[in-house]
């Protein structure tokens, strides 16, 4: 497909910088020796170098003066442009000493291109990502995340509170960041699965949160925080029914498919994996530029290494995701409608910007991401540019796309790099620089100019935005309304939740009446059964709250839609009832073979109980076959009661299996002694060690040795 590239860029930025063209071209000129890196392009070369999807326009939105080293950018609900800058990347800067900025952009002549810019905070230490919330922006600066205001309306904040601290701080690439309000009124934010011990200074006395191995999320309005399922890195994009999609490097696109909360309800649960790798296709993208002269030299000298010592490793220097970033759903209206639901993600090594495809799957709780049937051999933005850094994107209420680009000789941690390659290589290079383009459809005509004011509407107002096609207007409005906490506009909302034929406006009514603790009974009922699987997913989870509609709840188990019964299965699990139990082994029996089902099933103390095994064992056909995933939940189960320690259950899984053929003996047996070890007993411990000791020991003869164990212990 033949790619056209159309730009916009105004002659007011390019021509004083027609001089230093000249200057370059005259000072390349008089070299004899050819640099190993490119120099920079101005902003009309940059446009220049671009190779575009067909039927889009790429332009200017911002450039140097105006911007330097831009890592994130968003709209507030009036509409004003913020950046955060990282002047700093990639070393850490001196304590007190940062050089990070928050900047507004002004469009003065509305001319779509800005023109003015005015910082409105400085001195911040590696800040990457903002987010408005009540008249100020939440930032995320590691180890804390910020609470700025302008409260005499200057453009300048002029009071910090640190809200939350904590937070891992010793590698920019991995710290706190990705702030994103989600329709289920919760905030989120990537920790990349970093240490540390997060408090929330609003409330000294709660107790700290250890972060290692998760991401974050937290609600002000409610004054709640807890890790939930990661690790992602720079990059998040949330689709319209909450689902949380990460980038992480060379894992381009990763799906948070079980929320961490139901992980971590009970203490016993065997390991787990919560995310997906959903990518159809890889690591594999279409580059422009050839590597840089660092990776190409450090990829040889690994894969002589590699060579050397006999391993069958291949690691490459282009045309795979190395440095994946900024992935972000495209849910507006100004694009094309097969684009809505799509996510952008950047790759700063790459220069490029590729584009998936989101299609759930019809079996799995989960989706599958692919390349679009016209980008099976390029990407949707490629540069030939090697400064060309899309870090991140927003869509903004014009619904437009808007690529912001660090604009850097080099982007990547000298930690990395040997020695004897970085003495050519100034890691500073550029960081007077950067640019932010806007994407928008060819064909369209003139560009929008969108000018929200949502502060300036009336509440009333702002519940009819909760169904505008453009999800920033909607995730905007549901913000305000809950920060305005106004019951005058209940009786609106919840005409929208049971009237409105966009499923979309339905769910965002749902969690306004959740917000202002207006939920009741019958309301989840409509939810549980509404037209849309999306609605109905949401309803049971917050069923959860009543435990009175269990019943509603068990039979959501069966729903037609994967993710919703997935969810059900869950949302089940937190009762404790022969009824739960009943139905978590049906879903075993029916649904087993799925390992987001199985992981549902044991995340629950019923699913890992004793009486499941008896329900299974009541299902004629269940044991007959030893297939691997009904081994592997056999051992999942016998695990977890190894973990409770609970002497009568564990006596009578041992007289089960050892009533069992050898395969069912050998994953009992190896479930009991996982769990077994997490006891702190002498006893115990002297009697797993010896068996441990024996290496040639019988599955059999494991459980007659625990079985002896237990009918003397007094645990």
């Amino acid at each position: 497909m033949r790619r056209s590239i159309h730009t916009n860029l105004p002659s007011v930025i390019s021509k004083p910088i027609l001089f230093w063209v000249i200057s370059g071209v005259l000072l390349l000129g008089s070299c004899t020796e050819k640099p190993q890196y490119a120099e920079a392009l101005t902003p009309e070369e940059a446009l220049k170098s671009f190779q575009l999807h067909d039927g889009f326009t790429i332009e200017l939105f911002a450039a140097e003066p105006f911007i330097e080293d831009p890592v994130s950018m968003i709209f507030d609900e009036q509409g004003n442009v913020y950046v955060v800058e990282m002047p700093d990347y990639p070393f850490k800067p001196e304590e007190g000493a940062g050089a990070g900025r928050i900047k507004v952009l002004r469009d003065t002549d509305q001319d779509g291109v800005i023109d003015s810019s005015a910082v409105f905070a400085d001195h911040l230490s590696e800040a990457t990502s903002l987010l408005p919330w009540k008249g100020g922006l939440l930032v995320t600066s590691a180890p804390h995340i910020l609470y700025l205001k302008d409260t005499n309306h200057d453009f300048r904040a002029d009071t910090q509170e640190k809200v939350f601290s904590g937070f891992f701080e010793n590698n920019s690439e991995a710290q706190i960041t990705n702030l994103r309000f989600s329709v289920d009124n919760w905030v989120y934010a990537s920790n990349h699965g970093q240490a540390g011990e997060v408090t929330f200074n609003r409330k000294p006395d709660a107790p700290k949160l250890a972060m290692q191995g998760g991401d974050f999320r937290f609600r002000l309005d409610k004054e709640a925080f807890e890790l939930t399922t990661g690790p992602g890195q720079f990059g998040l994009a949330i689709n319209d029914w909450g689902h949380r999609f990460f980038t992480q490097n060379t894992l381009h696109i990763r799906h948070a498919v079980i929320p961490k909360r139901y992980l971590e309800r009970q203490q016993y649960l065997p390991a787990s994996t919560a995310v997906w790798n959903v990518s159809d296709h890889d690591l594999e993208m279409f580059q422009e530029t050839p590597p840089p002269y660092w990776r190409a030299e450090r990829t040889r000298r690994r894969q002589q290494q590699y060579k050397e010592q006999g391993l069958d490793r291949e690691e490459y220097a282009e045309d795979h995701f190395t440095g994946a970033s900024g992935g972000t759903v495209y849910a507006a209206d100004a694009f094309p409608k097969e684009y809505y639901g799509n996510i952008f993600t950047g790759d700063v090594a790459g220069n490029l910007v590729h584009r998936d495809v989101l299609t759930p799957l019809d079996d799995s709780p989960t989706y599958v991401a692919s390349r679009h049937a016209s980008e099976q051999s390029q990407e949707f933005l490629s540069s030939t540019d090697s400064w060309f850094r899309p870090a991140s994107f927003t869509v903004g209420p014009d619904g437009y796309l808007y690529v912001i680009d660090m604009y850097r000789q080099h982007i990547e941690t000298p930690l990395s790099i040997p020695e004897d390659l970085k003495e050519d290589m100034d890691f500073m290079n550029g960081s007077q620089k950067g640019r932010i383009y806007r994407i928008r459809p060819t064909n369209a005509g003139s560009a929008r100019h969108a000018s929200p004011k949502l502060s300036d509407m009336a509440s009333q107002e702002l519940v009819a935005q909760l169904a505008h096609p453009n999800q920033w207007w909607r995730l905007q409005a549901q913000r305000l309304l809950l920060e305005r906490q106004d019951s005058a506009v209940l009786p609106a909302v919840v005409t929208m939740f049971q009237e409105h034929e966009d499923p979309r406006a339905r769910l965002h009514a749902l969690y306004v009446l959740e917000g202002m603790d207006a939920l009741k009974p019958e309301y989840l009922m409509s939810a549980m059964t509404d037209a849309h699987p999306g609605v109905r997913e949401h309803g049971v989870m917050l069923a959860e709250r009543f435990p009175e509609r269990l019943p509603e709840l068990i039979a959501c188990v069966k729903d037609s839609s994967a993710r919703v019964a997935f969810q059900s299965v869950l949302s089940v699990g937190a009762f404790s009832d022969d009824a739960v139990a009943t139905t978590l082994a049906e879903v075993a029996a029916h649904k087993g073979d799925n390992p987001w089902f199985r992981a549902a099933i044991v995340s629950s103390a019923e699913g890992t109980s004793f009486h499941m095994m008896q329900l299974l064992s009541a299902e004629a056909s269940f044991f007959q076959e030893a297939a691997p995933w009904k081994v592997s939940l056999v051992e999942d189960i016998s695990q977890a009661m190894g973990a409770r320690g609970e002497k009568e259950e564990i006596s009578a899984q041992i007289d089960w299996l050892l009533g069992r053929e050898e395969v069912w003996q050998t994953a009992g047996a190896n479930g009991l002694m996982k769990g077994l070890k997490k006891q702190d007993r002498t006893d115990l411990k002297e009697t797993i060690a010896a068996i441990a000791a024996d290496a040639d020991m019988a599955s059999e003869d494991i459980l007659v040795k625990l079985k002896e164990f237990f009918s003397t212990s007094t645990i």
